[in-house]
């Protein structure tokens, strides 16, 4: 990878991530396997309708590089065969790890996993959303918050064989108003560790060199603004917070 030329070398598609709600295809700049998400291919949205989702993506990355925990994989934004866009390195998931599951509620583990909230399956039985017990899965909780993401759904969240935890799909975040919704609540209302809040200490610091110069190219002066206030509630608390407003406080679907 270190003599691929990831912005300007030839994007050639491979293939199309038909699960996606936005048009998102599969590369390879110089033999590296890309994601590739077009501006063009974009839904719009109604209650993000300021910019386009690529330059969120790419905020989100620098966000992440902000708070040193490698929760989003290497993402900027360049040209490609549709047109300019979002670039992704591609992360090859363990499909023997599950990071949320949904079991049934008497099947509940007695450690090592967080439950989030219980339902019912098509045959009316009673399911329970929950998700591991990870020091990798709490940093995400807390860049999720930070980067107010409005869709952290499971499968949002890649297993890596060696235990790490990649984050993807951050379209749906920064908005100036108030829209965390996400399958990781399991930690509500407990104390952040010390490492989370050095973590939401390197982004405030960041926020006023280079990174806020960075996201000013990305994202609306409000959204920034809001941004560091959310740092800054954030680590005053110095918990994990409940959900608020009326706004469901998960995605849908969960996965």
């Amino acid at each position: 990878m270190p003599d691929a030329d990831l912005v300007d070398g030839d994007l050639e598609l491979t293939g199309r991530i038909t699960t996606a709600s936005n048009a998102t295809f599969l590369g390879s700049i110089d033999g590296v396997t890309v994601v590739y998400k077009p501006i063009a291919g974009e839904n719009p949205l109604w209650d993000f309708p300021d910019g386009n989702l690529a330059s969120r993506e790419a905020a989100a990355y620098l966000v992440s590089e902000a708070f040193g925990w490698n929760v989003v994989p290497r993402t900027w934004l360049r040209d490609g065969p549709m047109g300019p866009g979002m670039a992704q390195l591609w992360q090859e998931r363990d499909p023997g790890q599950d990071a949320v599951d949904l079991i049934p509620a008497e099947a509940m583990p007695e450690q090592g996993w967080r439950h989030v909230l219980d339902g019912q399956d098509e045959q009316d039985r009673l399911v329970s959303l929950i998700h591991e017990d990870s020091v990798a899965l709490r940093r995400m909780a807390v860049f999720d918050i930070i980067v107010n993401n409005a869709d952290r759904k499971g499968d949002h969240i890649l297993a890596m064989p060696d235990g790490h935890r990649h984050g993807v799909d951050h379209g749906l975040t920064f908005h100036a108003d108030h829209k965390l919704r996400t399958v990781l609540w399991g930690w509500l209302g407990e104390e952040l560790s010390i490492d989370e809040l050095a973590g939401i200490d390197r982004v405030s610091a960041h926020l006023t060199a280079g990174l806020g110069h960075e996201l000013a190219g990305l994202l609306t002066p409000a959204e920034i603004v809001a941004l560091t206030a959310r740092c800054d509630r954030l680590r005053t608390e110095a918990r994990f917070p409940a959900p608020e407003g009326r706004m469901p406080a998960v995605p849908w679907p969960l996965f």
